[in-house]
């Protein structure tokens, strides 16, 4: 059975098995490769202030707690969920003694930084200014969304990436063969069948894939194997590493739409599972295709959008599990069909104009001829109505004067839209050259 645990060793095995120097650390090659310039600044002892952005079991804390143990640095840890204005001063009181009795720098390690507010970031600024504290700040969230400018302009964004499943592997490799604070001592073996299932279980987690790991090690005897079997009982469904309210939200969903205006309905429902099995809202969901209906789409194929909206009203009265199937017509459709985002462009630069310049009156013949006294105003005179000519179209000024014949609606050879750009064509060929 798996050695009795004392001392430390209670720690759990993503605890214990933190590296503690660039020789044990894997990953985040791009950050701290060598020859990269924090490495450099790690090992020649002048570390700059910086926040470590990142997913979570990228490696924050652990390089934050490497980087003090490789510096002649005081290392001070806070979680800002737990901690305030008051604990930061009273490590401002004993940065001070270290400086003026040890020679030492502080490093003050901020877990979950994002969670201070503009109060708490501000007292930072004169000390991290001053040298007085070196700040780590860790966060899951995008810290130009989360973090002061001011705050910012002080420090360097360090971006730590989801880990390789080679790395993740490495990782495991490493905590099975490590006798001192790893797996060593119980001898348990790990086909690679497993060690890469664990590796795309966790997505990219180191700390999710140890966890895994340890888990399976705890229901194995020592000298035995963690098998496929084993795995499957432990993990049940595959763990989802998707959060509605960080990064990985908005990039999922920024793929998903992506997909279907890039006419791929395949990589589309791999994204909407994604949101769907993560418990995403399925009229968040919904709204999106909608606007993507009428912004990619558009009047290539004017269906697309009441299709989208169908799925809208769809999904209200189904609800889960059964909203999937008409939020997979939807997607499917949309992304099948063909594209143009000329309405989209013209109302948009159409509202640029009116927005930015005096564009004129509306022109006396277009104006409400239908109450009393309107024909004394000159309102209404001279319109021609278009039904009263052939083919329902008739030649007049439609534009305010200063306006004349602008062109705001430039038609795509796509779909519809392809009919349209003709009809155009011949209703104002001064326009549609």
């Amino acid at each position: 059975m798996a050695e009795e645990k004392t001392g430390d060793n209670y720690a759990p095995l993503a605890q214990r098995m933190r590296p503690r120097n660039f020789d044990e650390f894997i990953g985040q090659e791009e950050a701290v490769g060598k020859g990269k310039y924090l490495r450099k600044m790690i090992e020649r002892d002048q570390l700059p202030s910086m926040i470590l952005y990142g997913p979570p079991g990228t490696g924050k804390t652990t390089l934050a707690q490497m980087i003090a143990g490789l510096t002649n640095s005081h290392f001070k840890k806070l979680n800002a969920v737990s901690s305030g204005i008051g604990d930061i001063r009273k490590i401002v009181d004993e940065a001070a003694e270290q400086r003026r009795f040890y020679g030492k720098r502080t490093i003050i390690f901020i877990d979950e930084i994002h969670r201070f507010n503009k109060s708490q970031q501000d007292v930072l600024l004169p000390y991290v200014e001053d040298g007085r504290l070196i700040l780590i700040g860790a966060t899951t969230e995008n810290p130009y969304f989360e973090v002061n400018h001011a705050l910012l302009s002080r420090v360097r964004i360090v971006r730590l990436y989801l880990l390789s499943d080679g790395e993740i592997i490495a990782i495991m490799k490493q905590a099975l063969e490590d006798k001192e604070r790893g797996l060593g001592k119980q001898n348990i073996k790990c086909d690679d069948e497993v060690l890469e299932a664990i590796a795309q279980i966790s997505a990219g987690d180191g700390r999710m894939a140890l966890n895994m790991l340890e888990h399976g090690a705890a229901m194995t005897e020592d000298n035995g194997t963690i098998t496929m079997e084993l795995l499957r009982t432990l993990v049940g469904e595959k763990l989802q590493s998707y959060d509605k309210n960080g990064d990985n939200h908005y990039d999922t969903v920024s793929a998903f739409i992506k997909s279907m205006r890039g006419s791929d309905p395949d990589a589309a429902l791999h994204y909407l599972a994604r949101m769907l099995a993560a418990g995403e809202n399925v009229n968040f969901i919904a709204r999106r295709i909608a606007i993507c209906a009428a912004e990619d789409v558009g009047n290539a194929d004017p269906f697309a959008l009441v299709l989208a909206m169908s799925a809208v009203q769809a999904v209200q009265f189904l609800g889960m599990p059964e909203a999937r199937i008409p939020l997979a017509e939807a997607v499917t459709y949309i992304a099948s069909a063909p594209k143009s985002n000329a309405a989209y462009l013209a109302i948009d630069e159409a509202l640029a104009e009116v927005r930015s310049k005096n564009c004129g009156t509306v022109p006396m013949h277009l104006r409400d001829a239908h109450y009393k006294g309107a024909s004394k105003l000159g309102h209404g005179l001279d319109y021609k109505y278009a039904h009263d000519y052939p083919y329902h179209f008739v030649h007049q000024q439609y534009f305010p004067d200063k306006m004349k014949e602008r062109v705001y609606y430039h038609p795509t050879e796509n779909g519809r839209e392809a009919r349209m750009k003709e009809y155009l064509k011949a209703c104002w060929p001064e326009r549609q050259r």
